[in-house]
């Protein structure tokens, strides 16, 4: 019987059985498509062997006036300007206490520095700079204290621990001196997703930072109801509740003497003993509702602050950058300041500043009109005077500050600033910017937002209903479409139409989904092989372990395996750039991972005789592969042919032979041809790269076959 030519259909397809996709591949890794033949991904090296601090989960690449190329890089620590392979800090400060504010407690022997500042508004993993501090009398020296400290752990409203890089000795007895001044950044964000409702909603499991606290004043056993504390003040009405380590206590009467009667054991904890000095928090009671813990019988609010990941959205004006901490304020960085200063809030970049919003999910630039966008924010200040809005956030809210003024933002019959509300929905999530408007997504609904001149400056048009969004990141534009991923499915806007796309591998993306992480997801254009890309974690996965990837002109589906917090297309820079870890790596370099031997495979649906209703013998494979661009002098990969008599049963027979570039030549020599005995009513090719400096190309390979009876 004469070769039989495999040739195959592009794409992936994994949403039917594999019978159904005779002469298509239905698994891979690490392969795109392009002339409808599959070949191996590009690979990556390390942009800068420097670090950042937490996990960068967005980019942003701008070019100043000068012709420096800055790059935005926020983690749910910091935010960082990079430029020439440094990462500066230029987190903005919350806050900077007066002189003697602060002072230091060390023990003998250990590293641990208790930290006292009255209400320091921390939360653990914040970071504070010391400055002024003086010796505490031994090992702790003014060096090791004036330098910035990570928060270690929460003790109260009033202090907190930090690691000194030595232990303290006998002789340090000292309190810092009575110069010390903390200067705290912008409180830290999460890193992954706390539940949304019930226990486990806020921080610390239902915690907040700024509820009332004070220490017990005694050691407690587990039955005694006569609580000790240094100070009962805002804790002394009945039916507040107390938290001491894992115990609520309800209050039923005190006497402002420092001591409270209590019930022990509330709401199902159980009553402990309690060492002096322990934490005391007023779980319920607070002067403020927002300050109470939530969880304590009664459902959290899905939008209680710290309850979603840190995530940030940036923009530059002109040179500057501005940047925004979903559902926190607004920050400016001055280019001419230079790199060693911080952002500032928004409100105080400028003079003539009037309502400049104080919290927003996404802040945005209209390029073609130099509007500052603020969307999800709150309102007007209480007057055309007020520098701030009001504080209160409309998750649906739009507000535009005026043309070329990022701080004015109360409209005025003299300027440009002005408000929209989107319609549907009930929260914004994402807006993406094409050349003719800006997409806005809320949960449910899609909207445009165009500029229109004056009077109202933009308006907005519904162009959907009954869509979803999986996260403030899963659209991006290419060109004037935009693509991006639902909670179940996949979409496109494009030409004023919004359709859903149709996806050969949306049960192995979405089966296959850690949805309490969804926030994760983020999109990514690689524009040289039309590719847009959607990163997501997988269910076992609490972290980013996969992509799913569309290309839009050959208009087919593949996926694999790929740790990248962020992605951006190459642009002002010329590679893409994605973070990973606590670097970021330039893609599509050569074929390896980082210097190691990238793992690239694909594979094919069963391919049979007729019906399949005869056993095939298979005698011999002659490749048809390319190795073009690779690095090694003998580049590799292994054909594997596996045989079976059923959809249903387990491959009998698997054979592979490598096929090896003999040398690198006009026209590419390799292994000739590869020996095999298979016998099946199907059999199935897989193609496997595991060498370092490869790549490869697969093309329609021939297979000796011939009939070998019905049994």
């Amino acid at each position: 019987m004469p070769m039989k030519a495999l040739k195959f259909k592009p794409g992936i397809v994994s949403d039917i059985t594999s019978y159904s996709n005779e002469g298509g591949f239905v698994d891979g890794d690490k392969v795109r498509f392009r002339f409808g033949f599959p070949e191996k991904f590009g690979g990556w090296t390390k942009y800068s062997p420097n670090t950042y601090q937490g996990s960068a989960r967005r980019l942003h690449n701008w070019v100043a006036l000068d012709g420096s190329d800055f790059l935005g890089l926020g983690t749910e620590l910091k935010y960082y300007i990079e430029e020439g392979q440094t990462f500066n800090d230029i987190t903005p400060i919350r806050n900077t206490t007066s002189a003697g504010d602060v002072t230091f407690a060390a023990t003998n022997g250990s590293a641990t520095i208790t930290v006292t500042d009255p209400a320091h508004g921390a939360n653990e993993n914040d970071f504070v700079t010391f400055s002024g501090a003086a010796s505490l009398g031994g090992t702790i020296t003014a060096t090791i204290l004036n330098i910035e400290y990570k928060i270690v752990s929460i003790i109260s409203s009033n202090s907190y621990t930090v690691t000194a890089s030595v232990a303290a000795n006998s002789s340090d007895t000292g309190n810092g001196g009575s110069s010390v001044v903390g200067t705290y950044q912008l409180n830290t964000g999460l890193n992954t997703t706390v539940g949304g409702t019930g226990w486990g909603a806020g921080q610390w499991s239902g915690t907040t930072s700024s509820a009332l606290s004070t220490q017990l004043n005694e050691a407690l056993d587990a039955s005694e109801t006569g609580v000790d504390v240094d100070d009962e003040t805002g804790m002394n009405t009945e039916g507040d509740v107390i938290l001491v380590e894992e115990e609520l206590m309800l209050i039923s009467a005190t006497s402002d003497d420092n001591t409270m009667t209590v019930t022990r054991g509330h709401s199902g904890t159980t009553a402990a003993t309690h060492a002096d000095n322990t934490l005391v928090r007023l779980a319920k009671g607070n002067a403020l509702a927002t300050d109470d813990f939530v969880g304590w019988g009664s459902a959290a609010s899905i939008t209680v602050p710290g309850a979603q990941i840190r995530l940030w959205s940036h923009d530059n004006f002109g040179e500057d950058l501005l940047i925004n901490a979903r559902d926190s304020g607004i920050f400016y960085w001055d280019r001419t300041n230079g790199l060693g200063n911080r952002a500032v809030e928004l409100s105080t970049a400028f003079s003539g500043q009037t309502s400049v919003p104080q919290i927003a999910k996404q802040v945005l630039v209209s390029d073609q009109d130099r509007h500052v966008i603020a969307f999800g924010c709150d309102g007007f200040g209480a007057n055309s005077t007020a520098t701030q809005g009001n504080g209160v956030q409309d998750p649906l809210l739009i507000r535009f500050s005026s043309q070329e003024n990022p701080v004015d933002f109360f409209p005025t019959a003299t300027n440009t600033a002005g408000d929209l509300r989107l319609g549907g929905g009930s929260t914004f999530v994402q807006a993406v910017e094409t050349k003719q408007q800006i997409l806005c997504f809320t949960n449910k609904t899609l909207h445009a937002m165009k500029f229109i001149g004056p009077p109202f400056t933009f308006g907005l048009q519904e162009l959907s209903k009954n869509i979803t969004i999986m996260s403030p990141a899963a659209a991006v534009a290419v060109e004037d479409a935009v693509f991006w991923m639902g909670v179940d499915t996949f979409y496109v806007y494009a030409a004023g139409q919004t359709q859903q796309m149709p996806c050969t591998v949306k049960d192995k993306v979405f089966l296959d989904f850690n949805f309490e992480e969804r926030d994760k997801v983020h999109a990514g254009v690689n524009s040289e092989f039309s590719e847009v890309l959607w990163f997501y974690p997988t269910s076992s996965s609490t972290e980013i372990d996969a992509y799913v990837a569309y290309n839009y002109i050959e208009k087919v589906w593949y996926y694999g395996t790929l740790a990248r917090q962020a992605w951006l297309d190459r642009g002002i820079r010329t590679l893409p750039l994605a973070t990973g870890g606590q670097y970021i790596y330039n893609h599509e370099v050569g074929f390896d991972d980082d210097g190691s031997a990238m793992t690239s495979f694909v594979e094919t649906a069963p391919m049979d005789i007729g019906d399949g209703d005869k056993f095939v013998f298979l005698k011999q494979v002659i490749p048809d592969i390319t190795f073009n661009g690779s690095t090694a002098t003998n580049p590799s990969v292994a054909f594997t042919m596996k045989a079976r008599n059923n959809p249903g049963a387990d491959f009998n027979q698997t054979t592979q032979g490598t096929t090896t570039r003999e040398s690198p030549s006009t026209v590419e020599q390799f292994t000739q041809k590869l020996d095999y005995r298979l016998r099946g009513r199907s059999f199935v090719l897989r193609v496997d790269s595991t060498a370092l400096g490869t790549k490869y190309k697969l093309g329609t390979p021939r297979v000796d076959i011939r009939e070998d009876g019905r049994r």
